[in-house]
């Protein structure tokens, strides 16, 4: 009766397995295409669980050209004159978060050292928090790590991609719109 009971347990785990397996397969031949930036969206996901990952404009961000940052869904729209968005993107927030509210964008920089220490590009600043600076930026490596629970960061991580964007949309005195 021993090898018989060993046999069952045997074909339950292979049918199980099957079955796990044929599930998995069908999930990702029926799942919609990722974002661009999944490395982005899997970091923000793990920072901050139970967030919002909305991709349309918060309501209450206004109107006329601004850049919105979405606190709750660790996102970012930059949003043009005509009050359309002109792209969407998710972001890894640092440890301190601005208080919502609206601030422009204050200084710039090409190059320069993340408050984690990690070489930037593409920083745009617009308020800080104590004596933590908030702003955008990207890591010269492409990387988008998760901030240090424990350490005081304030850099907002983009992609490089999206980092040229905002760049190039974030000059100088730019409305930044931070909602939460």
């Amino acid at each position: 009766m021993a090898g018989s009971s060993a046999t069952i347990v045997a074909g339950l785990t292979a049918a199980a397995l099957t079955t796990v397996g044929f599930l998995a397969l069908r999930a990702s031949a029926t799942a919609p295409a990722g974002p661009a930036e999944p490395r982005a969206e899997a970091a923000a996901a793990k920072a901050a669980p139970g967030r919002t990952r909305s991709l349309a404009l918060p309501a209450s961000s206004g109107v006329g050209e601004r850049v919105v940052y979405a606190l709750d869904g660790d996102r970012v729209w930059l949003v043009g004159p005509d009050s359309r968005v002109e792209r969407t993107f998710a972001v890894t927030p640092g440890t301190v978060d601005p208080v919502p509210g609206s601030y422009a964008v204050t200084s710039r920089s090409s190059t320069a050292t993340g408050t984690d220490g990690v070489p930037v590009e593409h920083v745009v600043r617009f308020t800080d928090v104590g004596d933590v600076v908030i702003g955008f930026s990207a890591t010269t490596d492409g990387s988008m790590p998760v901030p240090d629970p424990e350490s005081r960061t304030g850099g907002i991580r983009e992609t490089p991609a999206d980092g040229e964007a905002m760049w190039r949309f974030a000059t100088i005195g730019q409305r930044i719109v931070v909602v939460r």
